[in-house]
């Protein structure tokens, strides 16, 4: 279950990716655009205010973010992005921090691109921080024995996540698109207390508190937070300095 109040939390940290990716696209009167993963909607609202001709259409997996979506006055539905397939007259699809939860997400891209009208842009970026010591943290607590049989099912591994920018370029370069991909690592500074705990909370800790009671996940989120206090101390001004790696793509089909 995702927790729009607890995504929003960072609501500013989690938005900047996502401006710097709709930069690159250069479109100026697109008739369709799809948001595919839209959260809570503060973002996709935006897309209807650079476009504002355009029909946006958006869609998360999560009943709770297409709530709040609607309550913003979104168009937004409740879908897979495994399922989801363009229509006719889209010119823009927008994916923000999505991918990385689908398997096998470059053969989906592939045939999105195969669907997609020549002219038409295809944006998206995902965390690339499945080695930082946030993700390194919580994959060797679920492989201890107290966790594993409950958790390893469950858990985000590495090697299923994301590719590098040069492997999304190869992908949608094979399928006919014109290619920009690059990458950021953002230093993002976090406040209060175990806030490196707090971030992953609302993201990469979901599939896991999702899987345990309320009493076992207090009890997981007690043996995890000394190892990212250990990994990412706390500065004498309370903050803490949290690196962020971040892979973008935006391309054209041709």
């Amino acid at each position: 279950m995702w927790d729009p109040g607890k995504y929003l939390e960072y609501a500013d940290h989690r938005s900047r990716p996502f401006f710097d990716l709709l930069g690159r696209v250069r479109v100026e009167s697109p008739r369709r655009v799809a948001d595919l993963g839209c959260g809570p909607g503060n973002l996709t609202a935006t897309l209807a205010q650079r476009w504002p001709s355009a029909k946006v259409e958006a869609m998360d997996s999560s009943p709770e973010m297409v709530e709040a979506a609607r309550g913003r006055g979104l168009d937004a539905e409740v879908g897979d992005v495994r399922e989801w397939a363009p229509r006719p007259d889209i010119d823009v699809v927008v994916s923000n921090a999505v991918l990385q939860w689908v398997p096998g997400h470059p053969e989906l891209l592939a045939r999105w691109v195969g669907r997609l009208p020549t002219g038409a842009w295809l944006a998206f970026q995902v965390p690339g921080n499945f080695g930082a010591p946030s993700h390194v943290e919580v994959r060797s607590l679920v492989a201890t024995q107290r966790w594993r049989a409950r958790l390893e099912p469950v858990a985000l591994r590495e090697e299923d996540a994301v590719l590098d920018p040069a492997g999304y370029a190869t992908v949608l370069s094979d399928a006919g698109c014109e290619v920009d991909a690059w990458e950021t690592t953002y230093l993002q500074r976090l406040t209060g207390a175990d806030a490196v705990l707090e971030w992953v909370t609302g993201t990469a800790l979901r599939p896991i508190r999702s899987a345990l009671d309320e009493r076992s996940w207090q009890e997981f989120r007690g043996e995890l937070a000394p190892r990212l206090r250990a990994a990412y101390p706390v500065r004498d001004d309370g903050t803490t300095w949290f690196p962020f790696r971040r892979v973008f793509v935006v391309a054209r089909v041709r």
